[in-house]
């Protein structure tokens, strides 16, 4: 359809005739692409943090978790508590679908002095090198803990970032000054990145330190008892089944009924991601069903609205085909009214809904760093312009319909 400027200064006439009425038909198709584009840039936010929450773990992990037995097996009696060591570790590598195994050792609520400067409830943990393929440790400066610092035993220790801004006040490389932690002293070779996730194993990396696990099992006397074995798999493998596989090699080695479900415990992290993505699906579908709803509603009201428009015009449009006008310029103009409608009244939507999206998210945003992510992409925008065109072309097919049964001689008769 071409339309010169005559045209859309007669489609401008037609609309503000009734500013009211063309006021109130528009709202519903503002209100709709308002919606339809919140309910998105909303979700979009709420992945983006979940995401961040769980962004730092391997998703092919699986936790295996010892506890107390409850039912009598192999000549012990119930109430017995399991307790790992760290030769566990190889007997899973064993496992055909295992690419590797490793734990962690805790010292709860230590304290970390440097100078003047304490920092209190460290979560004091003794690792291996595997533990950052486990949880990744993004690093600001130095390194993590490497299998040289756990085979000779280095007094060493990576730090977190609450820890280092707390001990560290004026910034700086820290690598290479000394730390107490309960009075012991640590070569700090390494400090993680801040990191918002908060889902962890253990304890989360923000307010620990992390020393080799040969070192904490020496200094605290801990031996090789674990409190449990993270397990990564291989790609080609399914978790769920790896998991089985471990927990039952752990219960037949510790002599645990197999149907005792809480004596050793197996967690598959895949599943809560699965599940987790498939949640966000879910709700991404509801999200567009609703705001697509709302914009058909507001552009079933644009079609009836030109209905009537059409029959308060049939005197004139009459005379426009008495006098040679034809039916595709009928059509024309009454579908350009439609689109007109539609588009003024969804811009002003995707505007205002790109303002509030972006008052949110200057909302969410800390020190310059960016919690979630609410802004819509130009993508979407698009689409929802290309949405509104159709619309406004489906919403005036039935009054152009309408239009072209109009006939000269009927139209002439009508006052």
């Amino acid at each position: 359809m071409k339309f010169d400027i005559d045209a859309f200064r007669e489609i401008s006439q037609t609309l503000r005739r009734n500013k009211s009425r063309t006021f109130l038909t528009g709202f519903g198709v503002f209100w709709g692409m308002f919606m339809l584009l919140v309910l998105l840039g909303g979700s979009k936010a709420v992945k983006s943090m979940v995401s961040k929450d769980m962004g730092n773990f391997a998703t092919n992990c699986v936790i295996v978790m010892n506890g107390i037995t409850t039912k009598p097996y192999g000549g012990f009696k119930s109430g017995r508590q399991i307790m790992f060591r760290t030769a566990d570790m190889d007997e899973l590598r064993k496992i055909q679908g295992v690419e590797l195994a490793t734990t962690s050792m805790s010292q709860w609520g230590a304290q970390a002095v440097y100078g003047t400067n304490k920092y209190n409830g460290v979560n004091f943990q003794g690792v291996t090198s595997d533990y950052s393929r486990i949880q990744f440790q993004h690093m600001k400066y130095g390194r993590f803990i490497n299998d040289m610092d756990n085979a000779e035993g280095r007094k060493v220790a990576t730090i977190g970032w609450r820890v280092y801004e707390t001990l560290f006040p004026g910034g700086g490389d820290p690598c290479g000054k000394f730390i107490s932690i309960n009075g012991i002293y640590y070569e700090i070779i390494g400090v993680v990145a801040q990191t918002s996730s908060n889902f962890n194993i253990n304890g989360g990396s923000d307010r620990g330190v992390f020393c080799p696990m040969s070192v904490m099992a020496r200094l605290y006397n801990r031996g090789d008892r674990i409190w449990g074995l993270m397990v990564l798999v291989k790609p080609e493998y399914r978790s769920s089944e790896v998991m089985n596989q471990c927990v039952n090699m752990m219960k037949q080695k510790y002599l645990v009924a197999p149907n005792d479900k809480r004596a050793i415990v197996g967690l598959n992290i895949e599943s809560m991601f699965t599940f987790v993505r498939n949640l966000f699906k879910g709700l991404d579908l509801l999200f567009l069903l609703v705001g697509i709803g709302t914009l058909l509603a507001g552009a079933i009201g644009v079609s009836n609205i030109m209905m009537v428009t059409v029959k308060e015009r049939t005197t004139e449009i009459g005379i426009r085909r008495a006098i040679g006008a034809t039916p595709k310029t009928i059509i024309s103009q009454v579908i350009a009214e439609s689109i007109t409608l539609t588009m003024v009244s969804g811009m002003f939507g995707i505007i205002f809904s790109v303002m509030i999206l972006g008052m949110v998210e200057l909302g969410f945003t800390k020190d310059g760093v960016m919690a979630a992510q609410f802004q819509v992409t130009f993508w979407q925008a698009l689409l929802a312009l290309l949405g509104l065109i159709t619309l406004g072309v489906l919403a005036g097919l039935a009054p152009a319909s309408r239009a072209m049964q109009i006939k000269p001689v009927d139209a002439m008769r009508e006052e």
